[in-house]
């Protein structure tokens, strides 16, 4: 369930003043439960901050027209003053989603590789122009352009080959989620070769993972609140899943946990407080307190 608005807003101007360097939304149409609209929550965010990045974790882009998501990231960079993250997946566990909005669940992949370039040809040229299975047009501009050129950077979501090969061919960045140091690790070799295969230089490549973290007074209670706080927003039992990829426990233990992913290779961490509602902004700050500056100091 999402805080109430005034909460929410609160919560994200709170966040800024901790000293965060962004915050993250994530996105679903349909969902197990209420979840407001990804890109329309960072519109209400850019208006409240100034400096903290915005970034959605992941967009589900198959599910709308590549050049509205277009139209909506370059107003929301605009708007924002170029803090935009335009975190992209393709999903897929919840195919009435799909349904709903009238896509192909098995066309989910396609249409999102070639969103992409649907969506940066528009943020970059005026007029713009493609030729693509899903999508063809001539000669249509679409202003203003945003802030960041040639656009803002584009992450990509997920953790399968397929979206590997994505994020080496085309993503400024990768987020990962739901794997272990070691895969991460592989993971990203991976990246690197896509991106050797079509020439791609990675300088600049952001590397990151949606950190589903529980800080508590010991290992125990913490994975306790884990547990049942993902078991209930996924509709799905998450109790074999804590100590393979959980961070949990004591900040001290958090902090050791999140060295590995450092050691693999991470160097963005998005922070997913798991806990009871009322308790977030509490969490945010004992994270912010005790286990940021252990990474802050080195950049």
């Amino acid at each position: 369930m999402p805080h109430p608005p005034a909460e929410q807003l609160d919560l994200v101007r709170r966040v800024e003043a901790l000293g965060f360097e962004s915050v993250w939304t994530g996105d679903h149409v349909s969902f197990h439960h209420p979840l407001y609209e990804s890109l329309t929550l960072l519109a209400a965010y850019a208006s409240i901050t100034s400096r903290i990045r915005l970034g959605s974790a992941v967009y589900l882009l198959a599910l709308r027209p590549p050049a509205v998501a277009a139209k909506i990231t370059s107003t929301l960079d605009v708007l924002s003053g170029g803090r935009l993250i335009f975190g992209v997946g393709v999903g897929g566990e919840n195919p009435k989603e799909f349904e709903v909005c009238g896509v192909p669940h098995r066309e989910r992949g396609a249409r999102v590789s070639e969103a992409i370039d649907v969506v940066r040809t528009l943020w970059r040229d005026t007029p713009a122009t493609f030729k693509g299975r899903f999508s063809h047009f001539e000669g249509v501009s679409i202003d203003p352009k945003p802030i960041q050129r040639p656009g803002p950077p584009i992450w990509i979501g997920g953790r399968s080959d397929a979206a590997l090969r994505r994020a080496g061919r085309q993503g400024d960045g990768w987020v990962s989620y739901v794997v272990q140091p070691e895969r991460y690790a592989r993971s990203l070799e991976k990246i690197r070769e896509e991106a050797a295969a079509v020439g791609r230089s990675l300088e600049g490549f952001a590397a990151a993972h949606l950190t589903f973290i529980t800080v508590g007074r010991d290992y125990e209670s913490a994975k306790a609140t884990w547990v049942r706080i993902l078991s209930r927003r996924y509709a799905q039992d998450f109790g074999p899943l804590a100590e393979k990829y959980g961070v949990i426990g004591t900040p001290e233990q958090c902090a050791e946990q999140l060295e590995r992913f450092h050691a693999a290779g991470c160097a963005y961490f998005l922070i997913d407080a798991i806990c009871d509602l009322r308790d977030e902004r509490e969490s945010l700050e004992l994270i912010a307190a005790e286990i940021l500056p252990r990474f802050a100091r080195r950049g």
